[in-house]
């Protein structure tokens, strides 16, 4: 069996990869890094700062969001939301 390469397959897969972005509600946000645990990105870390509750807030930090929703779905504060372009 023989495969050939095409680089231009791989160039136009890349071209058509998901993107997104979330927004945190980082008054809402409780600290417990279950959406950290979940994001196959590494997209989101937690705050040096902390919100009016006294925890340190998720916050977004890297544009290689693809929208998969994963951290908001076990986000149990209801602070995440999804936008995928």
């Amino acid at each position: 069996m023989l495969i050939i390469s095409n680089p231009e397959k791989k160039s136009i897969r890349k071209a058509m990869a998901a993107k997104g972005k979330i927004t945190i509600d980082q008054g809402l946000c409780k600290s417990c890094e279950l959406c950290i645990t979940v994001c196959p990105e590494k997209a989101i870390r937690i705050a040096e700062s902390f919100n009016h509750r006294g925890y340190h807030p998720a916050e977004f930090i890297v544009e290689t969001c693809k929208g998969c929703s994963l951290c908001a779905v076990m986000c149990p504060e209801v602070a995440i939301e999804v936008y995928r372009e």
